[in-house]
């Protein structure tokens, strides 16, 4: 990558249409996990080998935040973040719903090795600029997925003061804020273009692995 990054933090059901469209109740804090930085891919027009034996993979596509600096409290967002991008959050989702059903933790489905996709980074254009234009997935040439951070049910100064608080954040460390709805399967072949504004930011083709 072409900037460090420290830890991987996601932030689940951020955007209400998603938690509704997997039957799943909308949290009332910040739902939080993390994935090892072995699952990041920068999507940069190669393609991307997925596991092919684990059950459906789906795609979520995420707006993405580097931090800048070391938290401190009452830390304005532009202050805070100095580049952006736009991720794939992809989840194996059979093998979520068996660990939901145990109740054991979810690193399995979602730190699967390449499964935190992300873009070139792209300077940070301010929160205001930000949330006037949308973000968007197509998969094959079609559009699947189209979101605009107004929507999240946790904006990006509560999201960073509850990840401070109970994580820590530091310089290096890059935040994946939630999926629109629209998430759907991924099959052998699918290439995925991830746009911000309309304009591509980065893609690959995704390849199931025997």
């Amino acid at each position: 990558m072409p900037i460090s990054v420290k830890n991987i933090v996601c932030v689940g059901r951020n955007y209400a249409l998603h938690a509704q469209e997997l039957n799943n109740a909308v949290p009332q804090v910040p739902l939080l996990f993390t994935k090892p930085t072995h699952s990041l891919v920068e999507a940069n027009g190669r393609e991307i080998i997925f596991p092919g034996d684990r059950g459906q993979i789906q795609y979520e596509v995420e707006l993405v935040f580097h931090i800048a600096r070391r938290y401190e409290t009452g830390i304005s967002v532009d202050d805070l973040v100095n580049q952006m991008a736009i991720g794939i959050d992809f989840t194996l989702r059979d093998v979520q719903t068996e660990l939901k059903e145990k109740g054991y933790p979810w690193v399995l489905a979602k730190g699967f090795i390449n499964s935190a996709v992300i873009t070139p980074w792209q300077p940070f254009s301010g929160l205001k600029a930000l949330m006037e234009v949308d973000f968007s997935l197509d998969r094959n040439g079609q559009e699947v997925q189209r979101g605009n951070m107004k929507n999240m049910i946790f904006d990006l100064p509560t999201i960073f003061d509850y990840t401070a608080k109970h994580l820590g954040l530091d310089q290096g460390d890059i935040i994946y804020t939630g999926t629109p709805a629209g998430v759907g399967p991924v099959l052998d072949g699918d290439k995925f273009v991830c746009k911000l504004a309309d304009k591509e930011l980065g893609n690959c083709i995704i390849k199931l692995s025997k």
